[in-house]
C-alpha cells in the first residue's frame, strides 16, 4: 500500500470520515467499517462489515436513537499492560466506541449490545484461536460494564457479512463460506500477524 493511501486510511479511522454511499438493496445510507475502525451514526444509517476471526460490537441507545459499530482484530496488545490507544485492539475499540456514544447523547445505562464474528477460520490453529479470544474478550468486557447483550452470532467456522441498522437496531447477518471470502480473510490474518510485530508507537502497515 502506498504511503499516501495508508495515511488517508489512518486519517479516516475512528473519526467519522469514512465515505457514505446509498445502498439500493438495504434502502439507506451505508458506511463500511473496516478492521481497526469504529463508526457512530444516527437513525438514517446502516453500518456494514465483513468478519472472520475479528469481532464487531454493535452498541445502541434506543431512546437517543444513536448507535455504532467497531471492528477489532485482537483483544489487547500482550506486550504492554496498558491499553493500546488504537481501535485494532478490542480493549480500546470498546472503550472508544462507548465514549463516543456518550459524547453524542447516549446514556450508559440504556446501552444494548449485539456481537458478531469470532470465527475459527485460520487453518491449523487449535489452541486458543484468535476468534475465540476475541469473542471471549467481548463477552467478558460487556459483562464487567453491565451492558446487556441483546443478540449474538459468534464462533463457528464461517465468515459473516453484517449490516446493522442504527435506527431500529435490526441486524442482517449472512454466513459465507470461508472459500468465498478467502482473499479478505487472508488479509485479516496477515494484518493480525503484522500487529504483533509493530512497535507500539509506530505506523501500521496495511496490505493491498
Amino acid at each position: 500500500m502506498s504511503i499516501a493511501l495508508r495515511h488517508a486510511w489512518e486519517a479516516r479511522t475512528g473519526q467519522g470520515l469514512a465515505p457514505r454511499y446509498f445502498d439500493r438493496q438495504l434502502g439507506c445510507a451505508v458506511v463500511k467499517v473496516m478492521p481497526g475502525e469504529y463508526e457512530v451514526g444516527g437513525a438514517d444509517l446502516a453500518l456494514v462489515t465483513l468478519l472472520g476471526s475479528c469481532v464487531s460490537a454493535c452498541l445502541r441507545d434506543p431512546v437517543a436513537a444513536i448507535g455504532g459499530m467497531n471492528h477489532f482484530m485482537l483483544p489487547q496488545d500482550q506486550r504492554d499492560v496498558e491499553v493500546v490507544a488504537n481501535a485494532r485492539y478490542g480493549a480500546y475499540a470498546m472503550e472508544v466506541l462507548i465514549n463516543e456514544l456518550l459524547k453524542r447523547g447516549a446514556r450508559r445505562e440504556r446501552l444494548e449490545a449485539k456481537l458478531f464474528g469470532g470465527a475459527n477460520v485460520i487453518a491449523g490453529m487449535t489452541s486458543q484461536p484468535v476468534g475465540e479470544r476475541n469473542l471471549r474478550f467481548a463477552l467478558d468486557y460487556l459483562q464487567r460494564e453491565s451492558i446487556a447483550v441483546a443478540a449474538r452470532d459468534l464462533g463457528g467456522q464461517v465468515a459473516r457479512k453484517v449490516a446493522y441498522f442504527v435506527g431500529s437496531g435490526r441486524v442482517l447477518v449472512r454466513h459465507l463460506p470461508v472459500a468465498a471470502t478467502a482473499a479478505d480473510l487472508a488479509l485479516e490474518q496477515m494484518y493480525g500477524q503484522s500487529l504483533a510485530t509493530q512497535p507500539l508507537a509506530g505506523d501500521v502497515e496495511l496490505f493491498d
